[in-house]
């Protein structure tokens, strides 16, 4: 006995003991159809040697409905065992679906870094309905088998002793052989069920932190442990398909070898004075009755029985202490590891040298505690680079998704002069954020030039683009650590505390610092609106050294006034600016407004599109100053 069938068998017996009467109930209904098994075979010799074969026809067709009748029988036990299977298996589901949760509720509250295990999400979807529909077909297979067998088994001895002679040998060997393929295949299922747990709570961590792994340059590790992981996965799904093909060899020797041996054998049986009707009888048995209940019993203990064991082990499994692997074993585990960084690699504490991401400023909301944080500020802000800010141009510019996609932007000219604030409106799906990701270096033209200040965009000054543009998204990135950690996120070199506090004044961040307790005060990402994590992104992006920003609907949640006061922090620093508006109040602050209107653009003051542009009439129209997106 396997020490998972010793920790299973003990409560899947105390379930069993109490649902006593659904047993009984669905042994009742079993006889019925074990009845029908019995007159199936013995019906059809009857109707040959005391019908047919005798001359008595009417004789014989009165046998033949004695079996339509058993089938009518058995058909109604079906229906007596449907209705009692569900008062197993309904209840089995639910205890499991609360035995999951309160096990993941004991981890969170004994060991707080187990709260974000995803490897959960597979125990309450996948594998609890795993144990539900292999318990379901466990209990209905055994059942027909054990039943079946005996009406059958029953049936051979009323036509003639000696025919257990030819079906028994092979019909043991072959459960035999069956039996020893249980532990191996147990064991490769028990694999295979904790690579796909694995490859869960992987999947899970790293879409978590996706726009991290992005930022910290990580893309290429992530993507090398996940395609371990599914090759690992692979591996064990093909040696359990091995094991899986043992059990041909064992229905064949079971289920298929009778039949053979008993056609082998009728010649000597018939000399034996065993009729005509005794020897098709028994090939009724086995055909009808034995062969489909063995085949059915053999690939449910095979695959849903082992899978059951296997899967009841792990859900049932008590709650692990901090400390233990998910064997109980001690070490790391695995689920603790953040994406694209070693295990083992310690977070860097506020004044550590670390390196800023070469992306942009801005990558997304994901919260995973371990980030790249910046360095600890020095005594001098690095100079901004250009006073009046870079020169953006765009000539001819075409992009599309995909070599068959529609252009987004089409032959699109621009010209952003040093230090002008520019505001992009247009539908939604227009290509607004398709502008700002070209810009930014994120995306690239398929026929054109992009130049930010005479460079293409992914160039920067000195070794970091970051230096150059910083792009905040709709979605603000902010990690944990401290307000000031992450107010130099895009300072490699630091800033004088001056320069944050006049940074915090000038975006409006004084109620959120005074709520949060200063700049040295820790945050918890799940605990921040979405508003003040722009304020904090749209505070990071002020203090940083880029000479271009773009803001793409990076004040969307923020109410007009708050709005207002950001974009005027932005347009008094030194700089160039790119916004991408959602309100008309946002669009009116700029010097100047780009209007996609599909391969069409137009540039020009408010009052010139007002007079010149359908469409910005319609989408000022449309537009509430004091509604917040």
């Amino acid at each position: 006995m396997t020490p998972v069938t010793v920790r299973v068998l003990p409560r899947a017996l105390r379930f069993l003991r109490a649902r006593t009467r659904v047993l009984l109930l669905m042994g009742g209904w079993s006889l019925l159809e074990s009845a029908h098994t019995f007159l199936g075979g013995y019906s059809v010799a009857k109707a040959l040697d005391d019908g047919f074969l005798a001359g008595r026809t009417s004789t014989g067709l009165s046998w033949l409905a004695v079996a339509a009748v058993a089938v009518v029988l058995g058909g109604l036990a079906g229906r007596g065992v449907f209705r009692g299977l569900a008062g197993l298996v309904e209840p089995l589901r639910d205890a499991l679906v609360r035995g999951v949760v309160a096990r993941a509720l004991d981890e969170a509250v004994t060991d707080p870094a187990r709260a974000a295990d995803t490897a959960v999400v597979s125990r309450l979807t996948n594998q609890t309905e795993l144990a539900r529909d292999s318990f379901a077909g466990l209990v209905l297979v055994a059942r027909s088998f054990v039943f079946t067998a005996a009406g059958a088994l029953l049936g051979l001895v009323s036509l003639a002793p000696q025919l257990l002679l030819i079906v028994l040998p092979p019909l043991v060997a072959g459960l035999l052989l069956f039996v020893a393929t249980l532990v191996p295949m147990a064991r490769r299922q028990r694999a295979f069920l904790h690579a796909d747990e694995t490859l869960s709570a992987e999947f899970g961590a790293v879409a978590a932190g996706l726009r991290d792994v992005v930022a910290c340059g990580a893309r290429e590790e992530v993507a090398a442990r996940a395609n371990a992981l599914i090759d690992a996965e692979e591996r064990a799904a093909r040696h359990l398909a091995g094991w899986a093909a043992a059990r041909a060899v064992a229905l064949g020797v079971a289920g298929q070898l009778p039949v053979l041996l008993l056609l082998v054998s009728a010649p000597w049986l018939l000399r034996e004075h065993l009729t005509a009707g005794a020897v098709l009888g028994a090939l009724t048995y086995l055909t009808q009755a034995l062969l489909p209940a063995l085949h059915t019993l053999m690939n449910a203990l095979g695959s849903g029985g082992t899978r059951l064991l296997v899967v009841l082990d792990r859900l049932t499994r008590p709650a692990q202490t901090p400390g233990r692997g998910p064997d109980g074993a001690g070490g790391p585990r695995t689920d603790a590891r953040v994406p694209g960084t070693d295990a083992a690699r310690p977070v860097p504490a506020p004044g550590e040298d670390s390196e800023a991401p070469s992306g942009t400023g801005d990558h997304g909301s994901g919260d995973l505690d371990a980030r790249r944080p910046a360095r600890a500020p020095r005594s001098v802000r690095p100079s901004p680079g250009p006073p009046a800010g870079p020169r953006v141009e765009l000539r001819a510019v075409t992009f599309a998704y995909g070599p068959a996609a529609q252009p987004v932007l089409h032959d699109l000219d621009l010209v952003v002069e040093p230090g002008e604030h520019l505001a992009v409106v247009g539908p939604s799906g227009i290509g607004k954020s398709t502008l700002t990701g070209l810009l930014a270096g994120l995306l690239h033209p398929v026929r054109g030039d992009v130049r930010v200040g005479g460079l293409p965009p992914g160039a920067a000054y000195g070794s970091d683009p970051a230096r150059l543009r910083v792009l905040i998204p709709q979605q603000a990135y902010v990690f944990s650590g401290t307000v000031r950690d992450n107010l130099l996120y895009l300072c490699p070199d630091g800033a004088p505390t001056a320069a944050l506090e006049a940074t915090s004044h000038a975006v409006g961040l004084g109620p959120l610092l005074s709520r949060l307790g200063g700049m040295d005060a820790r945050i918890d990402p799940a605990t921040l609106s979405q508003g003040e994590r722009q304020l904090l992104a749209l505070g990071r992006a002020h203090l940083s050294p880029a000479p271009l920003v773009l803001l793409d609907e990076a004040t969307c949640h923020l109410d007009p006034a708050a709005e207002q006061r950001a974009e005027r922090a932005f347009a008094d620093r030194p700089g160039t600016l790119i916004v991408i508006a959602h309100r008309i109040s946002s669009a009116r602050r700029a010097d100047r407004i780009l209007v996609l209107d599909g391969n069409r653009a137009t540039v020009g003051s408010h009052s010139e599109l007002l007079e010149h542009s359908a469409l910005y009439r319609e989408l000022a129209g449309n537009w509430q100053p004091e509604r917040s997106h």
